[in-house]
């Protein structure tokens, strides 16, 4: 399934297509050198696990702005959240937040960058609630709406427990997540300054199983890639920005179902990941 340099969007499709015959996967792509859009199930909704953050961050700074702040300005630290089914409290437990280090600072406050950093870089369930409480819900949804993104379905905070079990979860398609990506890109949600603090916010992601191990080793040191990974029981992607020395970056954003470890749950993605770059460097 390695594609040569050069090959056609045809062959990557055909196989997804394989792989699609094992688990459920959609992929979207687009490519800034000759502006080309490709996608494979990219309008299937999946979960959304950590992907959503990237949704979250995108309409951070426009909110720090209109208010007068940036991104200095500091939250206090807590841990009580209102569940968006009854408003019922709940709360974000250490032992599943993969930033644990964090809870030790409650009752304390922190910066908006810091939470930014570890809610993307780390994947931090606190400080990702602590920033959608600090935006708001409802307009982070006009916010994307007014952008023009479709594919991306932010209904609520992480760990409510009480929402999941009504049926209401955060969702994603390949190409929202891509057509997110680009707007952030594009600079449609903040100043030129705002758009490199969140994409040097998305290159510090330290989660890097998925499309940065698709690279070939020689190549990574050189590539910087934005991206967000998000992992819940098989729901396993990843979504980012490759910029790769010398050309115009693409977006990718590989969406996928699979059981098993964590090693297993990732190899389809770091795959398409690898028959993309053959693609584009030919």
């Amino acid at each position: 399934m390695t594609l040569s340099p050069g090959r056609d969007l045809g062959d990557l499709t055909s196989a997804l297509a394989e792989i699609d015959g094992a688990v459920p996967v959609s992929a979207s792509l687009f490519d800034y050198r000759d502006r080309r859009s490709w996608a494979f199930e990219g309008d299937r909704w999946f979960h959304a696990a950590s992907t959503i953050k990237v949704a979250i961050l995108a309409c951070l700074y426009a909110t720090l702005r209109e208010r007068g702040l940036d991104s200095h300005h500091r939250l206090e630290m807590k841990n009580q959240f209102a569940s968006v089914v009854d408003g019922s409290a709940y709360h974000v437990l250490a032992s599943r937040d993969t930033d644990a280090g964090i809870h030790a600072s409650t009752d304390q406050t922190m910066s908006v960058g810091e939470l930014a950093h570890r809610m993307i870089a780390i994947s931090g369930n606190l400080a990702t609630n602590l920033l959608l409480e600090f935006i708001g819900a409802d307009r982070a949804r006009r916010m994307l709406t007014d952008a023009g993104i479709a594919g991306v379905d932010l209904v609520r905070g992480v760990e409510d427990d009480r929402a999941f079990d009504a049926g209401i979860s955060n969702r994603v398609t390949a190409n929202g997540l891509v057509s997110l990506l680009r707007a952030i890109l594009e600079g449609r949600f903040g100043s030129d300054n705002e758009t490199r603090a969140m994409i040097a916010t998305l290159c510090a992601q330290t989660f890097t199983r998925g499309i940065p191990a698709g690279l070939p080793a020689g190549v990574r040191p050189s590539t910087r890639i934005a991206h967000k990974t998000g992992e819940i029981s098989t729901a396993t992607h990843d979504a980012g920005i490759v910029f790769l020395e010398g050309r115009e970056p693409y977006v990718l954003a590989v969406l996928t179902g699979v059981p098993g470890p964590a090693e297993e749950r990732y190899r389809p993605i770091a795959r398409i990941s690898e028959l993309v770059f053959e693609m584009v460097r030919g």
